[in-house]
């Protein structure tokens, strides 16, 4: 059976054509990763200045921020869904093109409408590269063993962008002006297009029926209204305001019609059927939880770090590299974790450990307890990411090879909605656990109270204009009912973690593909070599003898 085995996965690894230069193509593939998760981050240090430049309206600066996430989320589905259809290099390849060309254009920007032209078609490029990247990942990688391997590497990348772009976007805004935060990607671009072009194999579905268009277009269409009204909810927005309700409504309206136009449809652009596959369903449950659970605590935590216990922002980024270095580490071990535990320990596990790390953090009060925050970063990083390896390498290995981009997609998806969700309602779990904290302070008017509920930053300010024994009262106040909403907003999350520890037990026990279950690839009859000729050419497997899928992780 090891014979058959070893001759089996070398004959699928022939008919991909990664052969010896996948692992090459992991490289490249990972260099995509880490511009896209730098490009994510890298601005968010560059606001002020764009904003002393440009002076953007309030509206034209929520725009310049949120154009990139906005785009990208909500064409996912189209994108991944396109690469099955037209071939997922070739999709990639025009990504890279994209990307390359809108970051001169922000660059070089000299209002607030060029910059958020070009933020959104960095959306447009974004979109385009990450479906397609793990499409091929899963080609090059058929083998379920060297893909978790892959996969691990992968999402280590992803953990090292993540906490990049920040230090990146201040080490060249220290030098330069705020622009060269996006001409750092023009020279990533100008290397990944020929070494792409020449390197990344080209693959495509069976594609058998139609593209569905107009599916694709209702598909991004109810993502950016949803997405869209979430990101409201998420920057303080009552839940009862029309710009608010608007986008919700008109999102899930279009998104149930787009369902419902699948169901219907002969070639589906999106295979539902998937979900009813318990791995798949239940791992797009888990991405979202822990996104849901987490991706607010980040805010609230740099808002933790800096405004209660007075840090600059280059000390909060090094209080929170802990965080980054465990997962990549856990990135590292997923691979072995994932053999060794299987999906269903391995991901409960995970929620379990994250859930751990945020009851720990309740432990944070007003003064700086560096220790603590340290274990507490550590543990959430490693959890989190040996959480998100899970789900996502037992979501994609459980798809259908021919749905790779669709599948890749949804698994991106899953994540940005997580994201937004998670930071309207952990926000709002915070405001409301903070603002009655301010109520009756001596000496502070009703109108100054009102204002210093809205946020941290705004009742700092407030107490400041007072002065004298009611701004001390204030700022006091203030300071001690954030730490109280933390707590509770961390206990809320421990919730969700836990929830989705019982909702990762649906997940299957072992990897399909561990020894002595991994199916043989039938034998295909060579052709004699001639007399003296040598021995036959290799012949490429049969049609569905590959194995499982891929995976990608944000930390």
């Amino acid at each position: 059976m090891s014979g058959t085995t070893t001759a089996a996965s070398a004959l699928r690894r022939r008919a991909t054509g990664a052969g010896a230069n996948r692992w090459v193509v992991l490289v490249v593939l990972c260099a995509s990763l880490l511009l896209v998760a730098v490009d994510a981050t890298v601005l968010h240090v560059a606001v002020p200045a764009v904003t002393e430049d440009l002076r953007p309206g309030a509206m034209e600066l929520l725009w310049i921020v949120d154009a990139y996430p906005l785009v990208c989320a909500s064409l996912l589905i189209l994108f991944g869904t396109l690469g099955d259809r037209v071939g997922r290099r070739r999709v990639l390849l025009l990504g890279y093109t994209l990307f390359g060309l809108a970051s001169g254009l922000a660059a070089l920007a000299d209002n607030g409408a060029v910059l958020i032209a070009a933020r959104a078609l960095l959306g447009v490029g974004g979109a385009m590269i990450m479906p397609a990247t793990l499409s091929i990942l899963r080609q090059v990688f058929p083998e379920r063993r060297e893909r978790a391997l892959a996969i691990g590497i992968w999402s280590a990348v992803a953990a090292v962008g993540a906490a990049v772009g920040p230090l990146l976007g201040g080490f060249l805004l220290e030098h330069f002006w705020w622009g060269s935060v996006f001409l750092v990607n023009i020279p990533l671009m100008l290397v990944s297009l020929p070494v792409g072009r020449l390197l990344l194999p080209e693959s495509k579905g069976d594609g058998s029926g139609p593209w569905d268009l107009l599916g694709a277009l209702m598909a991004a269409g109810g993502l950016f209204a949803v997405v869209l009204g979430v990101k409201r909810l998420g920057g303080a927005e009552t839940a009862g305001s029309v710009w608010t309700v608007l986008p919700l409504l008109a999102g899930g309206a279009l998104l149930a019609a787009f369902v419902r136009r699948q169901r219907r449809r002969t070639h589906p652009l999106v295979d539902l059927h998937m979900f009813a596959r318990p791995a798949f369903s239940t791992s797009v449950g888990c991405i979202v939880l822990a996104m849901l659970a987490l991706v607010g605590l980040q805010l609230i935590a740099a808002q933790y770090l800096q405004l209660v216990l007075g840090l600059s922002p280059l000390e909060t980024g090094l209080r929170l590299l802990p965080l980054t270095f465990a997962a990549m580490g856990a990135g590292l071990a997923g691979a072995r974790m994932l053999r060794r535990f299987g999906p269903r320990r391995m991901v409960s596990a995970g929620f379990c450990l994250t859930a751990a790390a945020v009851v720990l953090l309740t432990a944070m009060g007003g003064h700086d307890n560096w220790p603590l925050l340290l274990a507490g970063f550590v543990l959430l990083g490693f959890g989190l990411e040996t959480t998100l390896f899970g789900a996502y390498e037992s979501m994609l290995s459980d798809a259908p090879p021919d749905r790779a981009g669709g599948a890749a997609a949804i698994g991106e998806t899953s994540y940005q909605l997580g994201a937004g969700i998670g930071i309207a309602l952990l926000g709002s779990v915070m405001n409301a656990a903070y603002a009655p904290g301010l109520s009756g302070v001596p000496g502070v008017p009703a109108s100054a109270t009102a204002a210093a509920s809205h946020s941290l930053g705004e009742a700092y300010e407030v107490a400041a204009q007072l002065g004298g024994p009611a701004g001390v009262a204030l700022r006091h106040a203030a300071r001690h009912s954030f730490v109280h909403g933390l707590h509770v907003t961390l206990l809320v999350s421990a919730g969700l973690l836990l929830l989705g520890a019982v909702m990762a037990l649906r997940l299957p026990r072992v990897m399909s593909c561990e020894a002595g279950t991994e199916q043989p690839v039938p034998a295909v009859p060579a052709p004699a070599a001639p007399a003296g000729k040598g021995p036959a050419p290799d012949l490429p497997s049969p049609r569905g003898a590959t194995a499982p899928r891929i995976d990608e992780l944000k930390v």
